[in-house]
């Protein structure tokens, strides 16, 4: 179901990427590829219409983008997504995982939360169309 992300799924990554998030965010294929040759950073995808980067530094992870196609949503692959990115955190030694999400996102916050991350900030007006980032945070623990 979800492969390693590589330099080499830049363009799938990004093909999901434009389906989930308006015109001014979406990462582009060069993005995904030099995001992946970073120290620390790994990614998933679900060729059926998901992905997810993060990356880890020291104890701490963080989610860098997640994304899942429109017409795949609510259907377990955002999570299928989420729990990959919490074991591969966790195998390379994170105790916490970080995330920002826009105040506006229903559907993904009520994700995070049901997956345990809670609120420890806010960055006003963030997103370019104004809106407000939530900060999220979870303890990491081993399944």
């Amino acid at each position: 179901m979800l492969e390693a992300a590589t330099p080499c799924h830049a363009r799938v990554l990004a093909a999901l990427h434009a389906q989930a998030f308006p015109a001014g965010e979406q990462w582009d294929a060069d993005a995904m590829a030099a995001q992946l040759c970073l120290p620390g950073v790994f990614g998933w995808v679900a060729p059926q219409g998901g992905m997810v980067l993060a990356r880890v530094a020291a104890d701490e992870a963080e989610i860098l983008t997640l994304a899942v196609d429109p017409g795949m949503q609510r259907r377990g692959l955002g999570r299928a997504l989420l729990a990959a990115t919490l074991d591969t955190a966790a195998a390379r030694g994170a105790v916490t995982l970080f995330l920002e999400v826009a105040a506006t996102n229903g559907p993904a916050r009520a994700l995070y939360a049901d997956s345990g991350f809670g609120q420890v900030g806010r960055r006003p007006n963030y997103y370019p169309g104004g809106a407000d980032a939530l900060v999220l945070r979870r303890v990491i623990t081993l399944s």
